[in-house]
């Protein structure tokens, strides 16, 4: 006689139908031993022919497991980039809350690497659940993450990736496109454009992040196919010294008096505008990155900073946590490179943009 398939599928209706109890059920649905393989085969069999879908929402609430993540970001301050970043895992964690998430910040100088090596301690002293790091050079995020597969402890990387490590999920741009992105928009402002520079953030030798520098790389390949004579020049920036960065900038303008448009691949586009508007530059164009407030204010205001390239810093942080919600929680495929939209803004529409993902 052929089995009714009920509706909405029970424990108790598969126990039935496989003749075995209802805690034989549940043993095999999440594999805990005490379960013959007779039984194991005759429960596995309903199932599949009942095409069972468990219900992980429900199963994940009725647990009383508790899941600790640990998010490794760099030190900043409010209305940052970073902020933003954070106050996206923070909201992802508050939604969660029934499923007894909690979330711990641990911060490192993104531009001192003792900093990053100190913080992995940090990170593994509180024996985390989960990670979510924003990631230095290969050879100091791999002592991390060496330590955390040892411990099969899943890990997202958020704003940058490293092709040869193995996160469950990458949340950012693709920074090289970005970079090129950035190309075609400055050719768009000046199509015959003789120079460029090239505004760079050095502190103790180092050279930005992975992201601005893979920024830099898709730029300098954009400009060599599409606009091979066009001399581009670099200016290197403290950041952190007012004085050294405008004797630099003045000696530099000093022998490049027609530069006039340039870009930064970090989110300092602020602090050079302001740098210019003091040497008397206002005529000079500039493209920037990242909704940090000071930026927003001086592209509003056309001080100098033309467009800000986004990247969506509070999805960044929001879906890092999801991701590790569904790996660990859900027990759901997670996609692992997911490239956040390379976002365009100027003048005219960013309180438009911003007012849609605040």
């Amino acid at each position: 006689m052929e089995q009714q398939i009920p509706d909405r599928i029970r424990i108790k209706d598969i126990a039935i139908m496989a003749g075995v109890s209802v805690g034989t059920v549940d043993r095999v649905l999440h594999n805990r031993p005490g379960v013959s393989l007779a039984s194991a085969e005759k429960v596995r069999k309903i199932l599949k022919e009942m095409n069972y879908q468990p219900n992980m929402y429900a199963s994940a609430l009725a647990s009383n497991k508790k899941y600790h993540f640990v998010c490794l970001l760099p030190k900043h301050n409010e209305g940052e980039y970073w902020s933003d970043v954070e106050a996206g895992a923070l909201q992802c964690m508050n939604e969660m809350h029934d499923f007894h998430i909690t979330l711990s910040m641990v911060y490192y100088d993104q531009y001192d690497i003792d900093s990053f090596v100190k913080s992995i301690k940090l990170v593994m002293d509180k024996e985390p659940d989960g990670v979510i790091l924003s990631p230095v050079e290969e050879d100091n995020t791999k002592k991390l993450t060496d330590m955390l597969q040892e411990k099969e402890i899943p890990y997202v990387f958020i704003d940058s990736n490293i092709d040869n490590l193995e996160p469950i999920a990458f949340f950012g741009q693709n920074s090289s496109r970005s970079g090129a992105l950035a190309a075609k928009m400055l050719l768009m402002i000046e199509p015959g454009i003789k120079e460029v520079v090239i505004f760079r953030q050095i502190y103790i030798g180092r050279i930005g992040t992975n992201q601005q520098n893979n920024r830099e790389l898709g730029f300098e390949e954009y400009m060599r196919k599409n606009h091979p004579d066009c001399e581009l020049s670099t200016i290197d920036l403290a950041m952190n010294n007012k004085e050294h960065d405008m004797e630099v900038m003045r000696k530099y303008f000093e022998r490049h008096e027609s530069v006039t448009i340039g870009l930064t691949f970090n989110s300092k586009a602020y602090l050079i505008s302001e740098y210019l508007q003091e040497l008397g530059k206002s005529n000079f164009r500039l493209i920037g990155y990242d909704l940090l407030e000071q930026n927003v204010e001086f592209l509003k205001n056309g001080n100098n900073i033309q467009f800000l390239i986004a990247q969506q810093p509070h999805q960044q942080g929001y879906r890092a946590v999801t991701s590790l919600c569904d790996h660990l929680i859900f027990h759901k495929e997670v996609e692992q490179i997911n490239y956040m939209p390379i976002d365009l803004l100027c003048a005219e529409n960013i309180d438009y943009y911003t007012s849609l993902n605040k």
